[in-house]
């Protein structure tokens, strides 16, 4: 079955961007001339994704009018012939079938993504975690659904990370299948370099088969009275088994302050448009 429906959890609180994030939602800083989640929802929708679930929380609101008409606005510029900022704003409420749905408690990601059984049904879904933006030719979500297609098992995009770094997230081990594609055997959430099964981090995209809400069902809450995804896909590796895909392209972690700017910069230095002046800017600083 191929996969048509993706999942995007927008709930959090955003604490690693904090003061900008303590009335608007993260997910609505712009990595230079967009929102970062219309960044996630482009990728879904380039990949071939149809439908799409938003969960949002109270005071996320400004996430499902980014995506809404707004004939007012799109009245005003074709009146005022400005084509080409009609085109783009008309261009992102034609994007998908956008849906959203509210999660009233911070539960967790394996709660989020829970509710979205419904939405789900019986289909392999992909999940995008916002807090992570890709640039690459081929969408990596898109990459992650053609190793699904070949393996028929729930999917993990991992790219490999420096050993400082891998005490930062989850861990996938295993038995290799080719350059691309392990089954996986152990996922560690952020062991010391040392423990580590490998240095495969698991970073933000996931292809993942319906049985993970019975398993969400069966995950007791842990710390924070939260339930982890993890240990519903912990469960799947144990009784149908996952792969692993390595995916190309360049992942921005735009969750903290650093990530967030190397994100801008490298967006802003792709367009032609303003890369001439933006590094003629950089040279003046004398770095």
């Amino acid at each position: 079955m191929k996969v048509k429906k993706a999942v995007i959890p927008a709930a959090g609180f955003g604490t690693r961007l904090l003061p900008y994030t303590k009335a608007q939602p993260k997910e609505m800083v712009c990595i230079y001339n967009k929102p970062s989640i219309q960044h996630v929802v482009e990728e879904a929708v380039n990949a071939g994704i149809e439908d799409i679930l938003i969960i949002i929380s109270r005071n996320k609101n400004s996430i499902e009018d980014h995506f809404d008409s707004v004939p007012e606005l799109e009245k005003a510029l074709k009146d005022k012939g400005k084509d080409d900022y009609l085109k783009e704003v008309q261009e992102i409420s034609n994007l998908g079938n956008m849906h959203f749905i509210r999660q009233k408690e911070a539960k967790g990601l394996g709660h989020a993504i829970g509710m979205a059984e419904a939405f789900v049904g019986d289909e392999p879904f992909a999940i995008l975690l916002p807090d992570d933006i890709m640039y690459s030719e081929v969408p990596v979500i898109g990459q992650l659904m053609k190793a699904y297609d070949e393996h028929g098992k729930s999917v993990l995009g991992v790219q490999p990370v420096e050993r400082e770094a891998i005490r930062k997230y989850g861990i996938a081990g295993g038995k290799s299948l080719s350059d691309k594609d392990i089954s996986v055997e152990v996922m560690v959430e952020k062991p010391e370099p040392e423990e580590a099964p490998s240095n495969l981090g698991i970073l933000g995209r996931y292809v993942l088969t319906p049985s993970v809400f019975k398993y969400i069902k069966e995950t007791k809450p842990g710390k924070g009275g939260e339930i982890q995804l993890t240990d519903a896909i912990e469960q799947q590796i144990h009784n149908e088994g996952v792969i692993a895909h390595s995916f190309d392209g360049i992942r921005y972690d735009i969750g903290n302050r650093l990530g967030y700017m190397i994100a801008n910069l490298d967006y802003a230095l792709r367009d032609e448009e303003v890369k001439g002046d933006l590094l003629e800017y950089i040279r003046t600083l004398n770095l």
